[in-house]
């Protein structure tokens, strides 16, 4: 009786750490969702086409270019770009996951 009382809590914590560390994964469709709605006016998301701002470097090479980590912390602290013409958003905590996470799913293709 005490083993399964101790096998249903271990099996209850691993399952509930697989939960916390999905939600803090970010949820890329969310992200897709997005950098289409405020960044394709400019920036090619996708994983093919040339961005429609030819200055603007395209969401795939993005990702390949920097460490995940570092834009997560460019999203929180806000973006530097050597032009004016990019506008500055604040995103949430949430919002940055997201887009993280859409940008790694961008990575992996």
């Amino acid at each position: 009786m005490v083993l399964r009382i101790v096998t249903s809590l271990s099996m209850a914590c691993f399952l509930s750490g697989i939960a916390v560390a999905q939600s803090k994964a970010g949820d890329f469709r969310a992200g897709e969702r997005l950098a289409l709605a405020n960044c394709s006016r400019c920036h090619s998301v996708g994983s093919a086409g040339a961005s429609p701002l030819l200055q603007a470097p395209a969401f795939r090479f993005i990702a390949k270019k920097y460490k995940l980590e570092d834009l997560e912390e460019a999203f929180a602290e806000g973006i530097l770009t050597g032009h004016n013409a990019m506008p500055e958003f604040v995103l949430t905590p949430d919002q940055i996951s997201n887009l993280t996470a859409y940008l790694q799913q961008l990575r992996d293709h």
